[in-house]
């Protein structure tokens, strides 16, 4: 199934879908290795191509790192600490803390639910130290990769959000799925499911001319 988005509507829509994931209906393969396909066309550091995508179907490989994700994500965002916004009245991520807030920690607590994950993965490891410069380069060469990935599934149908809270643990996931943990980093766990509804919108945000610094700071 194709929504046939422009590139703009792909673009801006793309939402962090978490509640309107559909547990229920299956995601076909060959639907996910489409958007696969999609993704390795994303630009890398040196033509480097150094990404690797896990895809984990397997309701019991899941249990264990959805527990970790779930515990972690309580620890981190259980308190009421998390509804206080450290951002001004009138700012739009004021007004959307709460529904945010109830977003994430509807996911947390399905998360097994959900029918497909896609775990990106990018060879060698940063070292404590690693210049930034180099930071830069080995992100810049996944990251693309995982948002090209996204934008291919919203076109398809498939809402899909980036997180990360089962990385504290990432060397447990590593020996579930058998990922060599010493040589390959986990940067991401992507949810896969189809939406409720293929209908979203742009987000209210901070307007692009307040962020953006001509020449100079």
């Amino acid at each position: 199934m194709h929504l046939n988005l422009s590139a703009d509507e792909v673009l801006t829509t793309t939402r962090a879908v978490r509640k309107r994931l559909d547990f229920d209906r299956p995601v076909e393969r060959e639907v996910v290795e489409e958007c696969l396909d999609i993704a390795v066309q994303a630009p890398t550091g040196s033509n480097s191509q150094t990404y690797h995508f896990v895809v984990v179907t397997d309701p019991e490989v899941k249990k264990p790192i959805a527990e970790s994700y779930r515990n972690n994500f309580f620890a981190f965002y259980g308190g009421d600490d998390a509804r206080t916004s450290p951002y001004a009245d009138d700012d739009p991520r004021t007004g959307r803390l709460g529904a945010v807030v109830d977003s994430a920690t509807y996911l947390a607590e399905r998360l097994h639910e959900v029918p497909v994950w896609v775990i990106p993965c990018m060879d060698g490891r940063m070292d404590e130290g690693t210049p930034s410069f180099i930071q830069a380069s080995l992100w810049g060469s996944i990251m693309p990769a995982v948002w090209s990935f996204m934008l291919a599934g919203r076109e398809r149908g498939l809402g899909t959000v980036w997180t990360t809270l089962h990385l504290p643990q990432e060397r447990e996931a590593a020996e579930l799925l058998g990922i060599p943990f010493e040589s390959v980093t986990q940067v991401g766990l992507i949810p896969v499911a189809y939406t409720q509804g293929t209908d979203f919108k742009t987000a209210s945000r901070v307007s692009a001319a307040d962020r953006t610094h001509w020449d100079r700071w």
